[in-house]
């Protein structure tokens, strides 16, 4: 994206907002999502999974946002790894 200088910060904040039906806003959200799937893209592991409670649901995806936060195989969509004391 092109660098814009300003004369002050109201001539700034005009420059953010865009025409209704402009075409261009189209381009720089698809822009902006590419991005920040690059950035931080969310990873969970494939399938459909049950579980007894919402409370163990969250568990689980707190689970997956941390292995992916580490870089583990999980967050690369990888094996699934049982969780602990868990019969499913």
């Amino acid at each position: 994206m092109p660098v814009q200088r300003f004369r002050s910060f109201e001539a700034a904040r005009e420059a953010l907002w865009g025409e209704a039906g402009d075409p261009e806003h189209l381009r720089r959200v698809r822009w902006l999502w590419a991005f920040a799937d690059r950035l931080c893209a969310r990873r969970f592991p494939p399938g459909v999974y049950r579980y007894r409670s919402i409370d163990e649901a969250q568990r689980e995806r707190e689970r997956w946002e941390l292995e992916q936060a580490a870089g583990g195989e999980e967050a690369r969509g990888g094996r699934r790894r049982p969780t602990q004391g868990a019969d499913r």
